[in-house]
């Protein structure tokens, strides 16, 4: 086994600030969910603002997502080109201003044009945040930072719904588009106090050619982790998009509440919750035993968690399936901003993680299509199981026989290992 010398360690966890990189990249990723899901949140308004259908709304989620990925690659490669404290500012700045846009969009064409500028910032921010994280925090703190980091989407998807509850009805709908403003001002502060990363200032590229070379010399390593973030992102999906729908079918959950609430979005706010502890605990856990391993004990409870989750009758034994099932799911997510960061060349650590997470995200987009076409044929309960089992047992595979680089030290030889493009049997790297 390789040993980690502990020099780095000590190295890196006296840089100055980096609580701060830390935090806006970690409050950034969770604004740019708060930013997508108001959408979501806002079909009804929107459509009877614009005089259009609501499946037109819908289609701007798709317009988004389509873009996401030409972000990742242009944001990406100007963080690896002139550092991550420049761009990651610009990237908020940019989609905050398509948020605000958007919500006063003349008319349709305008609104579906701001999301789509939108989709493009959102896109570039995962990549420079996490690799800004992963460089600047303590070597052992950072899982625990990736589960904190991929913990933020689902925190802005539930501040949506608060803020739905607390400012739609004093201010109208449109201070919804202006909500993350003060959080945008929050992070330009922070990342302006923050240090630059002494890992890109070691190991950056002196081009954008060496940077497209770099990507090229690694296709095989490029190739792995786009199959398992396309995986991922199907099971994230696929044990949650049509969730709420399959909820509306079991008479034990009609005339219900919970907390206040109606069944049907009681449990997915509950699971969701759960869902962003287990994002914590297990990019936490992957610290002691392992990347590859703490994922696989993640799809473990996934595959446990399925007869409850898919088959339960009453309302206690849903509720625990759903939530051993996101604490799986998002507990394996948690570990993917560290997991990516460390598998990445080390010049392109912006491009990289985040070019592959957003195609990732654009290839499992038809994963509610496909569990729709199941559950025609097979009813819900088995189209969730028989979608979910597959994606799961993939990723069981790709987490035992790919690569691991656990403890990775990102100071360490400029570009040395960057045009060698990494085998997928490669063994992980460990601590000692």
């Amino acid at each position: 086994m390789h040993a980690i010398s502990p020099e780095p360690l000590a190295h890196q966890s006296k840089t100055p600030r980096w609580q701060f990189a830390v935090t806006a990249a970690i409050l950034g990723w969770t604004l740019d969910a708060f930013n997508f899901f108001v959408v979501v949140f806002l079909f009804v308004p929107l459509a009877n603002a614009f005089h259009v259908s609501k499946a037109a709304i819908v289609f701007s989620l798709t317009v988004t997502l389509a873009l996401r990925p030409v972000g990742a690659f242009f944001f990406g490669a100007i963080a690896d080109r002139y550092g991550r404290k420049p761009p990651l500012i610009a990237c908020v700045v940019f989609f905050t201003l398509f948020t605000v846009l958007s919500g006063y969009a003349p008319n349709y064409w305008f609104f579906l044009l701001m999301r789509a500028f939108y989709g493009i910032g959102m896109g570039g921010f995962w990549g420079i945040g996490a690799s800004y994280a992963m460089e600047s925090c303590p070597l052992e703190s950072r899982g625990v930072v990736s589960g904190f980091m991929q913990g933020g989407y689902p925190i802005g998807y539930l501040l949506v719904a608060l803020a739905m509850q607390v400012l739609v009805a004093p201010f109208g709908w449109h201070i919804m588009f202006l909500a993350g403003i003060p959080v945008m001002a929050i992070i330009v502060l922070l990342t302006l106090f923050a240090p630059e990363s002494d890992s890109w200032k070691m190991q950056h590229s002196p081009g954008y050619g060496e940077i497209l070379r770099t990507l090229f010399a690694n296709l095989k390593l490029f190739v792995y982790t786009l199959v398992l973030m396309a995986a991922m992102s199907s099971l994230a999906q696929g044990s949650q998009d049509l969730y709420p729908g399959f909820l509306r079918t079991i008479p034990a959950l009609v005339g219900k509440t919970i907390l206040g609430m109606k069944m049907v979005y009681g449990i997915p706010i509950i699971y969701s919750l759960g869902g962003i502890l287990g994002s914590l605990f297990f990019g936490h856990f992957s610290e002691r035993v392992g990347r590859r391993r703490s994922m696989i004990i993640a799809m473990a409870l996934c595959l446990l968690s399925i007869p409850a989750w898919a088959f339960g009758v009453s309302v206690a034994v849903l509720m625990l399936g759903s939530i051993v099932m996101q604490v799986g799911v998002q507990g394996a997510y948690g570990v993917i901003p560290a997991h990516l960061t460390e598998l990445s060349p080390d010049s392109i650590r912006s491009l990289f993680p985040g070019f592959v997470f957003q195609l990732g995200v654009l290839i499992a987009s038809s994963s509610p299509t496909v569990e729709y076409v199941l559950r025609v044929h097979l009813g819900y309960p088995w189209a969730l199981t028989a979608f979910v089992t597959v994606v799961v047992v993939s990723l069981l595979l790709l987490f035992t026989f790919g690569p691991e680089k656990r403890g990775k030290d990102f100071r360490g030889s400029p570009g040395s290992a960057d045009l060698a493009p990494l085998p997928v049997s490669a063994p992980a790297v460990q601590e000692s």
